[in-house]
C-alpha cells in the first residue's frame, strides 16, 4: 500500500465533501480521534473540524444542492462582496476606523436592500437651518 501524504489525505476528503458525503468525513475523524497512533497534538484540531462538520451537516449537503441548481462556491458572494462593499469603502487615500466603517457599512446594505428609511422609521428626523439640505 503506497504512503498517504498528509496533501494527497485532504484532496480526497475534500473530493468527498464536494460530493455530498460528509458524513465519512465525520467518521473517518471520529477514528483517527479514536487511533492510538493520531499524535495527541493533531487531536484538537481533529476534534474542532469533527465538531464543526458534525454542527454544519445539514448545510453540506452539496450533492443535493448541486441537483437542484443551487450554487455551492463562494464566489457569487465574493462578487456582491467586491461590488457592495470593496468599490465604495477602498477609494484612492479612504481610511475609515472599524467603527466608522461598520455604520457606513449598515447604511450602505440598507440602501442597496432599500431598507433605507425603515433605518429610520422610529426617529423623527429634522433638519437645522445649518443643514446644506435645508
Amino acid at each position: 500500500m503506497p504512503h498517504r501524504t498528509p496533501q494527497a489525505w485532504f484532496e480526497r476528503l475534500r473530493h468527498q465533501l464536494r460530493h455530498g458525503y460528509a458524513h465519512r468525513i465525520i467518521q473517518e475523524l471520529n477514528c483517527l480521534l479514536h487511533y492510538r497512533s493520531t499524535p495527541e497534538s493533531a487531536k484538537p484540531t481533529l476534534q474542532q473540524v469533527h465538531d464543526y462538520l458534525t454542527t454544519h451537516q445539514e448545510h453540506l449537503r452539496y450533492r443535493e444542492f448541486k441537483k437542484q441548481g443551487w450554487p455551492i462556491g463562494s464566489g457569487m458572494v465574493e462578487s456582491a462582496c467586491k461590488g457592495l462593499i470593496a468599490q465604495r469603502f477602498k477609494g484612492v487615500r479612504m481610511r475609515w476606523s472599524e467603527d466608522g466603517f461598520n455604520y457606513l457599512l449598515h447604511l450602505r446594505l440598507a440602501w442597496v436592500n432599500q431598507r433605507f428609511d425603515s433605518l429610520f422609521s422610529q426617529e423623527s428626523l429634522t433638519l437645522s437651518s445649518d443643514s446644506p439640505n435645508h
